[in-house]
């Protein structure tokens, strides 16, 4: 078991550490006086020293005797308890005793919270004892000694880096008839600390989980007469509760109530059993074990409900703003054509409407739902996952370009029921209003307007139904504009009725189609490299090839000619062009797809980079952004990239960092969901000598930026 531990631990530290090859000095420190017959020897290390020491000068034969691990810790570096948190190890013993002695299990001290960096360990610093009871056989002989071995392995750590520590120690044990005397160094700290361990008592506990919170409740004679104050609750087993996240106590009579927010493990599997763990409170701490409810405890003033009720109306609201977001443009041309050719037709402008919030919706949820499956099956899967694949960018590309050349009149869509010789219309029917919803959705979800950051995030957290509910929420925001003008007749009869003017205005909302496929084939590019942009142009100009034949065959048909030549040709035509698509999403990126491109004056963000820039005392603006998101571009374009904003993190010394988003990295991933986000843009500003960062809107101008940094520089906004 300690070598399985001992793989884990270095496997986790692998990026920090190479295994220190230690020296090690032997000090045999013997106490040899009428009153100590006890032996213990210590070994030093730079930033840890560990010793095993008696409580009582002698054990009795049949005894319980309690020798501890002493951990005497450099200032600035700690151990950690048996949950370490969200980063760290806990200390583990293994005992070599002689036959018939055995020992138990550490009586863990309650350990300090320890935040870093936005995390939270369980642990201890400057100096602990972990006490552990030693069986004494009875037929153990007065006046020999039993030698005690331990090997123990710590993880010792700093804010910035840490080192596992293993190293073993011994202790010679007297024993002695008679009841023993405290040691005088140690006895009476090991005893406190013995006493004062937390310990089963007669108490009640119940948890359950209530949406994003687990909600614990406790009540029982050890309670009555707790002074108010600090209460928390540690838990045994790490991915119960999020461990940086503010526990809400509430005491109702006898009964304390504790709020948690629930960590990824219940999140992705559960409350399935029983909670165990040691509840703090200012007037003492016990171990619980926390039974899982039959139903949801709710909050008399409906948390949960108002929470979900919050995120669904945060999410309509962000929904409608969408439609004024920078990556939605190009679908507004398929709405503006789709609402000219039926502006005069209520019926069909009716259905239309229905149809495009249907492909809307549909598309929201089976997006959300493959989300949350990935979330559920581990994987760190955020808003806009699809278009971290190069194959579904490629795709979006030339569908893109198709729609463009539709509205350009390159080729025409036909209805089912159209017959051979009818006029064929481009985007037809309830089919077409569908179709643009759901294009809609694709190009738009890489996007996050404001308002959605909040709601997109409290969804995550919820259970399933909740969470699609709000998706579907955001939706419906999406539609809601489009929906509302094709139910109001005063406002589609101010569009003029048909006329020549209408394929002009298509031919004219062509062109936003175009840019969106240019702006998929840059970001495919920058996923991918030159060898596959090239097969990628290479399939649009086929694609291209294949739609034109294809619009010759459809005149020819409506002429009453015959078009097999066309039909051919477009067919090899297509075929090739897929040929094409495949093999460019097959390529493996180039050196610089998979290394990103970095800019002059920017450093690459990384877990290791922060720490390392914020060690220098420096503010520093952290960017996650995207190639394939839009949103993001604009605001760099607008506010990051301009010389004001240059000159200004120049003065005042500010370190610029960029999180590429643009290809799947789980570290960004899980970094955005640490601070409630599932997708970009997130903008972030640390301030020398603070811990958490603060968090900037979705939508910047240099104003907010250089305030920001005002701030961060204690020199307050202009």
């Amino acid at each position: 078991m300690i070598e399985q531990r001992r793989a884990n631990i270095y496997d986790w530290y692998a990026c920090y550490m190479i295994r220190l090859l230690c020296i090690f000095f032997w000090a045999l420190l013997l106490a040899v006086t009428g009153m100590v017959s006890a032996s213990a020897q210590t070994m030093r290390s730079e930033n840890i020293e560990v010793s095993l020491v008696p409580m009582h000068q002698w054990a009795a034969p049949g005894s319980t005797a309690i020798v501890a691990v002493r951990q005497d810790i450099k200032p600035g570096w700690h151990t950690y308890w048996r949950n370490p948190g969200d980063s760290g190890g806990a200390t583990e013993l293994t005992w070599s005793l002689p036959q018939g002695v055995s020992a138990g299990p550490i009586l863990w001290p309650l350990p300090e919270r320890q935040p870093v960096k936005g995390l939270m360990n369980y642990g201890y610093s400057r100096q602990v004892y972990l006490p552990v009871p030693i069986e004494v056989p009875a037929s153990t002989r007065p006046g020999s000694t039993l030698p005690l071995s331990v090997t123990v392995l710590s993880m010792v750590c700093s804010d910035e880096m840490c080192v596992p520590d293993e190293r073993t120690v011994k202790l010679e044990l007297a024993i002695r008839d008679g009841e023993p005397p405290l040691t005088a160094r140690e006895g009476a700290e090991i005893e406190h600390i013995v006493d004062a361990a937390p310990r089963g008592a007669d108490i009640d506990a119940r948890i359950a989980r209530d949406g994003a919170e687990l909600v614990l409740t406790v009540r029982g004679a050890a309670l009555q007469g707790n002074p108010p104050g600090d209460v928390y609750f540690f838990p045994f087993e790490g991915g119960v509760v999020e461990h940086p996240a503010m526990q809400r106590a509430e005491w109702k009579g006898d009964e304390l109530g504790l709020r948690m927010q629930a960590g990824r493990g219940i999140l992705a599997g559960g409350l399935t059993g029983p909670v165990r763990g040691v509840l703090s409170t200012a007037g003492g701490a016990w171990e619980i074990t926390a039974e899982t409810s039959a139903a949801p405890a709710r909050g008399a003033d409906g948390t949960n409900m108002s929470l979900f009720a919050q995120a669904a109306l945060f999410a309509l609201i962000g929904g409608l703003i969408l439609n004024l977001m920078p990556c939605v443009f190009p679908i507004l041309a398929m709405k503006a054509a789709s609402l000219a050719a039926s502006a005069h037709a209520p019926r069909a402008a009716r259905r239309d409407g229905f149809a495009f919030l249907l492909g809307v919706l549909v598309t929201f949820v089976l997006l959300a739902g493959a989300l949350l499956a990935l979330r559920a099956a581990g994987e760190a899967a955020g808003w806009g996952f699809h278009l971290q694949n190069p194959a579904v960018t490629a795709f979006l590309a030339l569908l893109m370009f198709a729609v463009g050349l539709n509205l350009s009149g390159v080729f025409e869509v036909a209805l089912p029921a159209s017959g051979a010789g009818s006029r064929l219309t481009r985007l037809p029917g309830w089919a077409g209003a569908f179709f643009t919803g759901v294009l809609a959705v694709v190009v738009a979800a890489p996007c996050t307007a404001p308002f959605m950051a909040f709601a997109l995030g409290a969804a995550l957290l919820m259970p399933a139904p909740m969470a699609l509910a709000i998706f579907a929420m955001l939706g419906l925001g999406l539609a809601l504009p489009y929906l509302l003008i094709s139910l109001s007749p005063a406002l589609l009869n101010r569009i003029p009725g048909p006329g020549p003017w209408m394929d002009r205005l298509k031919s004219i909302l062509a062109f936003p189609m175009y840019g969106a496929a240019l702006w998929l084939v840059w970001v495919f590019a920058r996923q991918t490299g030159g060898a596959a942009l090239a097969l990628l142009l290479a399939a649009g100009l086929l694609f291209a090839f294949a739609l034109t034949l294809w619009g010759w065959r459809q005149v020819a048909r409506m002429s009453g000619r015959r078009a097999t030549g066309s039909t051919v040709g477009a067919g090899l035509s297509l075929l090739a062009a897929v040929a094409a698509t495949v093999s460019a999403t097959q390529l493996p990126p180039d050196a610089a797809a998979q290394g990103g491109t970095q800019s002059a004056g920017e450093t690459r963000w990384s877990a290791e980079a922060l720490v390392s820039a914020r060690a220098q005392d420096k503010i520093v603006f952290v960017n996650f952004t995207a190639d394939w998101c839009v949103t993001c571009k604009v605001n760099e374009r607008a506010a990051l990239a301009t010389d004001g904003t240059r000159a200004l993190f120049e003065n005042t010394g500010a370190i610029y960092m960029v999180a590429d988003w643009t290809q799947r990295d789980d570290r960004i991933a899980r970094e955005l969901e640490r601070f409630g986000r599932s997708g970009v843009p997130l903008y972030l500003i640390y301030a020398p000598g603070k811990d958490e960062p603060e968090i900037l809107p979705q939508l910047l101008t240099p104003g907010i930026v250089a305030d920001a940094v005002k701030r961060a520089a204690g020199r307050g906004a202009s």
